[in-house]
């Protein structure tokens, strides 16, 4: 529970049809496994404790009592395990029957949430034995208690108000207007489903789309218990199919039709941090009512995947590559279109961000049916260029036919450096950022030169460390890529040479691959390259894993070294902790730079845009974050 992950478990327990003490010792089994596993909620299939398929056999009083005596077997069982156990139950009140979720926990009925919808079509007549959930909530006699009954509850933790569940019923979540709405707006971060969905060809399919779908609309976590394994075969295959979902992702699932158990981490932090900044989420119902249960807060381990590149999916990675070129071309053409810009102005350097920035270029002139000619990438050597980049940046351009010009500005440089009394030999931070503005300069005059605009290179990682020079590469007229981070940059220019069937293009971008990131502003070794961006300001890598999880969730600094140390294995703890506390002193005293950033196109979920998704004072404090990461 702690950093906000509950463990939980969905169980297909064996069913034996109208056979409650079997059923019952099944499902203290999957009591016991859910608590030596550290679960913390246990969800069960629909009609757990006498299986679904009973049909007439729910007018029986004999199966109703037995129901009842398995319910109580269930709750004490519930006093030695500490984990929340939902099972399926006939429950009758006032003289009607009703397909029950029951919440048990530590020797007590929490509550009892009845089945909205009751399907009567196909396969489905319910409506023949159950009754729906009445629209107000009420109670219902158990054991000579009331307990709450209805379809409004949400059971919610005292220590951890974030961990806090509403229920539904198989059918209700296939309806038009599902329960799950309301629980959320109401403050549940995770929705339960008992169900009793039968398999046919292609369901499974369409169930984990529509549980994964819920997950994302709601920003809940979605688990999914369905029984199979014992149920009825005479007219129906029950599968067994259980799913646990979080904001769209799913996190576990098991093969239909073997019942296994799935088990997972919700993070109910990561889930609120969404509804903070989705501000629809603010409907009460005065009819709900929250029941809250004690539970300590205890470590959790985590066994969800997490991915160390969260900015890169893990499936179909061309056709994200091919999206994101998309969306920077179509912004840049409208941005040439509006000004009727007679050119595109790049500085090309033979680097990762000018190879896309051009890439883009040339996609959004052919887009508006113009030669590429009218894309004009300048190369400007100085003192650090290599004879690599240098050449790669001109093979580019011959490969993508834009037109190429090359300016050396060393004389421009050595004559600014004497205008401002700097020494040549002092490779000081003037005298990088002395030539980084000669190149931006010499860009915003060719292109007014031409009647054009400037294309910015600069990417969403570097402007988050602030790794720009400012009023230099920092700015141009329109940054295309203002909004990829650089662990994807790799994937779309790798993307782009394995797709060109220009033999030129593939082996100059598989060169440019290999190159070592840098803005070669100290002056080279011989022909090497003597200033190694990762080397200054860390691995990207990790930088943009912080930057998902901080901008993204506003995740606190123990929880992403917590997730940073699961995601890589393969860094020690302090080279960890020295990259993030440097992330956020870098965060905090940049913001002054994107505070003024030019115009581009949102790419992702995460964006450092002054006029869009981050909005921050520039002498805002890191303290408070710094002090919490020193002390990991």
């Amino acid at each position: 529970m702690k950093d906000g992950y509950i463990k939980v478990m969905s169980a297909t327990t064996k069913t034996v049809v109208a056979d409650c003490v079997e059923n019952t010792k099944s499902i203290i089994e999957a009591m016991d496994r859910a608590n030596d596993n550290g679960a913390k909620l246990l969800v069960t299939g629909e009609l757990s404790i006498t299986g679904y398929t009973c049909e007439d056999l729910f007018f029986q009083k004999k199966l109703i009592d037995a129901a009842l005596e398995g319910l109580k077997v269930i709750v004490d069982k519930s006093k030695s395990v500490n984990c929340i156990t939902i099972v399926g139950a006939p429950l009758i009140r006032n003289n009607s029957l009703y397909n029950c979720a029951v919440v048990v926990y530590k020797g007590e009925i929490l509550g009892v949430v009845p089945k909205k919808f009751i399907p009567n079509y196909n396969e489905f007549y319910e409506y023949r034995t159950f009754a729906a959930a009445p629209d107000i909530n009420g109670t219902i006699n158990i054991f000579d208690v009331d307990y709450p009954f209805g379809s409004k509850i949400i059971f919610k933790c005292q220590q951890l108000p974030e961990f806090s569940f509403g229920i539904e019923i198989c059918e209700d979540l296939w309806t038009p207007v599902q329960p799950s709405f309301s629980h959320v707006l109401n403050g549940a971060s995770i929705i339960a489903n008992l169900s009793a969905s039968n398999e046919t060809v292609g369901k499974s399919d369409y169930r984990r789309n529509l549980v994964k779908m819920q997950s994302a609309r709601l920003h809940c976590a979605y688990i999914y218990a369905s029984q199979g394994v014992g149920e009825s075969t005479t007219d129906l295959v029950f599968s067994g199919h259980n799913i646990i979902a979080e904001n769209g992702i799913l996190l576990a699932e098991n093969k239909v039709f073997t019942g296994d158990d799935v088990i997972t981490e919700i993070d109910v932090q990561s889930l609120f941090s969404e509804r903070i900044k989705t501000t629809t989420y603010n409907t009460v119902d005065e009819d709900y009512i929250h029941i809250e249960f004690d539970m300590n807060v205890e470590e959790t381990s985590i066994t969800r995947y997490v991915s160390r590149f969260p900015f890169v999916p893990d499936d179909d990675i061309s056709r994200r590559c091919d999206e994101i070129l998309a969306i920077q071309a179509e912004g840049l053409a409208k941005r040439v279109s509006h000004t009727h810009a007679k050119k595109l102005v790049i500085g090309i350097s033979g680097g990762l961000d000018s190879a896309l920035a051009l890439i883009v270029a040339a996609r959004a002139i052919d887009k508006l049916g113009r030669d590429r000619r009218d894309v004009l990438a300048i190369s400007m050597p100085c003192f650090g260029t290599t004879s690599r980049t240098k050449n790669n940046a001109q093979m580019i351009c011959d490969a993508l036919g834009v037109s190429f010009e090359e300016i050396i500005i060393k004389d421009a440089v050595k004559q600014h450096f004497k205008d401002i009394g700097q020494s040549e030999n002092e490779y000081d931070v003037t005298y990088e950022n002395s030539q980084a503005r000669e190149r931006t300069q010499v860009l915003m005059d060719v292109a007014n030169k031409c009647g054009g605009l400037v294309i910015g290179t600069g990417d969403l990682s570097e402007l988050a460390l602030g790794w720009a020079t400012y009023n230099g590469d920092h700015m141009s007229m329109y940054a295309v890529n203002a909004s990829v981070p650089k662990t994807i940059i790799r994937h779309i220019i790798r993307y782009v040479a394995e797709s060109s069937e220009i033999s030129k293009l593939n082996k100059v971008l598989n060169d440019i691959l290999d190159t070592p990131v840098s803005p070669e502003l100290l002056p080279s070794i011989g022909d090497d390259i003597s200033q190694c961006t990762e080397e200054l300001v860390g691995p990207y890598e990790l930088h943009d894993f912080f930057l998902y999880y901080i901008v993204g969730f506003g995740f606190s600094p123990a929880k992403i070294y917590r997730l940073a140390k699961y995601a890589f294995d393969d860094y020690n703890e302090e080279t960890i902790k020295k990259w993030l506390v440097n992330f956020y002193r870098r965060f905090f005293s940049q913001q002054f730079k994107r505070s003024c950033l030019p115009d581009g196109p949102k790419i992702g979920a995460v964006s450092l845009s002054p006029r869009g998704d981050w909005r921050m004072p520039s002498d805002a404090s890191a303290s408070l974050w710094i002090r919490e990461a020193e002390k990991l």
